[in-house]
């Protein structure tokens, strides 16, 4: 018997990830990039962030927890100011109609103003 439940949020089980070591280091970051990508091989982390990634970005990271939604903030600003290549790759591939992308630029400057 299988019993499944509605998933409302997204899992818990990262969110005591450093992200300002991976944001850092730029080895790391790079091979978390290359497996949103499908460039390379992928961590348990990367394999969760790619399957929740398209839903996360379509809802507005609306099953994300606050922080998730914080180091998502923390993440975008990061790749819009650090690795502006890599942000563009990565909403070209995930957000080709740039939907999204407008949506969280705006946010992340919003936030930027605070």
């Amino acid at each position: 018997m299988v019993i499944s439940f509605p998933q409302n949020k997204y899992t818990n089980k990262y969110d005591n990830l450093n992200i300002e070591s991976i944001l850092q280091n730029d080895r790391v970051l790079n091979n978390y990039i290359k497996c949103l990508m499908e460039e390379g091989p992928c961590t348990a982390e990367g394999r969760d962030l790619r399957r929740t990634l398209p839903d996360a970005l379509s809802s507005g990271c609306s099953k994300c927890n606050s922080k998730q939604k914080d180091v998502a903030e923390k993440v975008i600003k990061h790749l819009m100011t650090k690795k502006k290549r890599d942000w563009d790759r990565l909403t070209k591939k995930y957000d080709p109609k740039g939907d999204y992308k407008k949506r969280y630029e705006a946010q992340v400057k919003t936030t930027q103003k605070l």
